[in-house]
């Protein structure tokens, strides 16, 4: 039976950040592949503009497409309305015919699992990933998750990854004051953003 992550995510743009952890994620756990999910319509970002899920989805395609251990899936974005976690896992689930799978997810933010939609049943198909840089307080996070919820510590799993800094957010930053955005995601992807007038000031 497959062994299989989700990385989920705007991106907005992709960048070597996601990749590094993703292929970091994929090594240390034995993983047969890593499904990328660019996210269709994501409740918490409700208040904030995000690019065409079309340019998304290229984008994602064109920075996976050289590692034969990544796919894209566009499920959230086929999907009407809101775009839950839970869904999500339990569709991979289904079409891959497995029984669960690992999920890809920043430490802080593992802190707000048990604030999302059916949180008992996700976590009962999900080991979480929490990537950390090197450095992270993992015993502050392991502290405050027992205090929540003390079966919720076997769900998840701490890696550390290489210290990478980069940000979607600040590359689209860069992109809008015409700033070099180079080597900080893959070269078909800054072509992309260019060609299609992407983060360009208004």
């Amino acid at each position: 039976m497959q062994e299989i992550c989700l990385m989920g995510g705007t991106f907005d743009p992709i960048h070597y950040g996601h990749l590094v952890v993703a292929e970091e994620v994929r090594q240390r756990f034995h993983l047969d592949k890593v499904v990328f999910v660019p996210a269709g319509k994501p409740p918490h970002k409700q208040d904030k503009e995000i690019s065409d899920a079309q340019h998304r989805i290229a984008m994602t395609r064109l920075a996976t497409f050289s590692n034969p251990y990544f796919e894209v899936s566009t499920i959230e974005v086929a999907r009407q309305g809101f775009s839950y976690t839970v869904d999500t896992v339990e569709e991979i689930i289904n079409q891959y015919g497995i029984k669960q799978v690992y999920f890809i997810t920043g430490a802080d933010a593992v802190l707000e699992i048990l604030t999302w939609k059916d949180a008992p049943r996700l976590l009962s198909m999900t080991n979480f990933i929490a990537a950390t840089r090197p450095g992270y307080d993992l015993s502050n996070l392991k502290e405050i998750l027992n205090l929540l919820h003390p079966d919720i510590l076997k769900r998840i799993l701490p890696l550390e990854v290489p210290a990478l800094s980069i940000s979607s957010s600040d590359i689209r930053r860069r992109a809008k004051e015409g700033r070099s955005i180079k080597y900080l995601l893959p070269e078909p992807v800054e072509d992309y953003i260019f060609k299609n007038g992407l983060y360009a000031l208004d």
